[in-house]
């Protein structure tokens, strides 16, 4: 069992303060771009409507950062941090990733929030944020049942043997 002061150690390593730093740079970077107001992001999808270019801007600003940045990072042999790359190494497209993604877009577009703005914008003390993170909880623990369920081998009653008995 670890003590206290191991687990603030733990708790303090250089990763950890990286990651954590990250996360708030993002969250900074969230708010500044006006990305947590949820009717920017709507107004972004209202394609029909009163549209609103500005998430455009903030992805292709991300997307010209990721294409130049990657291109150096990934030649180092390691991370800054860690001992490798964790790069994907799947290249199919499968039910799963498809499903995935159409209840992604479907809770983006009812919401106006994904994961890291839903997050983010728990700091204007409003309500929306707050149910959208209880849904996205309530998702994931629902993902995880559903998935242990269905990988747990179920034998099928044969309709002729009788019921157990009590």
């Amino acid at each position: 069992m670890k003590t206290s002061s191991q687990r603030m150690t733990a708790l303090a390593s250089p990763d950890k303060f990286a990651a954590l730093m990250a996360g708030l740079l993002f969250g900074l970077g969230l708010g500044f771009s006006q990305m947590i107001d949820r009717d920017r992001v709507l107004g972004f999808l209202d394609v029909t409507g009163q549209w609103d270019p500005t998430l455009a801007f903030v992805m292709g600003g991300a997307v010209a950062v990721t294409l130049i940045t990657f291109r150096f990072i990934l030649r180092r042999p390691y991370p800054i941090l860690g001992d490798r790359f964790y790069l994907p190494t799947r290249k199919d497209i499968d039910p799963l990733l498809l499903g995935g993604a159409a209840l992604f877009g479907i809770g983006w577009g009812i919401a106006g929030y994904c994961p890291g703005p839903g997050l983010a914008a728990l700091t204007l003390g409003i309500w929306n944020p707050v149910l959208f993170c209880l849904a996205l909880l309530a998702g994931s623990w629902a993902y995880q049942a559903l998935t242990a369920f269905l990988a747990k081998p179920h034998t099928p009653r044969s309709p002729a043997s009788p019921p157990p008995s009590v």
